[in-house]
């Protein structure tokens, strides 16, 4: 087979362009660049033509994302118009198709135009799963920046690759709970965490997951927010009501609201169910996360409230 063929050794005109990161190849090259390569650190194939739109959408993206990774992953570009060969053996139908190449094979891929978010996910994955792990940390901040995008499988990917180089790493523990729960997988955020250990129970990161799963535990007992809305609107007194329409509030991503009906509970009665409107809010801030801009918001207008 193609793929197991011995490299020729490349005559005048047959070296492939490009630098050691981005570089063109040629089916002579592919065994040399791409199969034996990978046993080094992950490659990926990019297989195009000149009459490919979205080829050219593509490629500078990947090509920034491979150079953004600084050596730690290679891309090479395949002509199929020019070398036909590997594309035909690996039963490639539709272009651009892009192939992860690891340890001689192919492990991973995607067809079509993708946004770079999701390029981005797929090489801190191949990086994560090659033991980088001098740049964990680079790793997680993209599983971040993924998650705070929205692109629940880029970062879900990501995490769990850093949790395959390091099981016991809490902030890829919090953050694939996080993501599964953005995902409506509660159960399956709540088994994550508790792969953390019981040593960490008080990780900040931990604690604020769990906050919100708590949260989403009890908005979702709550019932409708429609009725419960109805509730405060006929008997704004309402406190227990108002509550439960914080909570659910909170839970479909309204925050700003849900600190809204909490400080007006703490404004007409700051004692009523043991302070629990306060405690609430302190439970809310805890599951965002400090930075978060309702966070500061609502701490700023809660101390505004309670030292005036």
């Amino acid at each position: 087979m193609l793929l197991n063929q011995p490299s020729s050794p490349a005559g005048k005109g047959d070296a492939p362009g490009g630098d050691d990161v981005v570089m063109d190849v040629t089916t002579k090259s592919f065994m040399k660049d791409v199969v034996e390569e990978s046993r080094l650190r992950p490659v990926l194939v990019d297989f195009w033509a000149p009459w490919c739109g979205p080829c050219r959408q593509l490629t500078p993206v990947i090509e920034k994302v491979v150079r953004a990774a600084k050596g730690k992953v290679r891309l090479a570009k395949m002509n199929t118009d020019e070398h036909p060969a590997v594309a035909q053996q690996l039963g490639i139908q539709s272009l651009p198709t892009v192939y992860a190449f690891v340890n001689g094979q192919p492990v991973d891929g995607f067809m079509g135009a993708q946004p770079e978010t999701q390029i981005k996910a797929l090489v801190d994955k191949l990086i994560a799963a090659a033991g980088g792990g001098n740049d964990i940390a680079d790793i997680l901040a993209s599983g971040e920046a993924a998650l705070a995008e929205g692109d629940l499988v880029g970062a879900a990917e990501i995490f769990a690759a850093v949790l395959g180089e390091e099981p016991a790493n809490l902030a890829a523990i919090a953050g694939l709970a996080r993501t599964e729960l953005a995902a409506g997988n509660l159960e399956q955020a709540k088994a994550t965490l508790a792969l953390a250990p019981e040593t960490a129970a008080n990780d900040s990161a931990l604690t604020a997951v769990r906050a919100a799963i708590e949260l989403e535990e009890a908005a979702s007992a709550l019932g409708d927010v429609r009725e419960l809305e109805a509730k405060v609107a006929a008997n704004p007194l309402d406190h227990q009501a108002r509550f439960d329409l914080a909570v659910a509030l909170s839970a479909r991503g309204k925050r700003e609201e849900a600190v809204d009906h909490l400080l007006s509970i703490v404004r007409k009665d700051r004692a009523w169910n043991e302070d629990g409107a306060r405690k609430q809010l302190v439970q809310f801030f805890e599951a965002w996360g400090p930075t978060d801009e309702h966070t500061l918001a609502g701490r700023r207008r809660l101390s505004s409230l309670l030292f005036a």
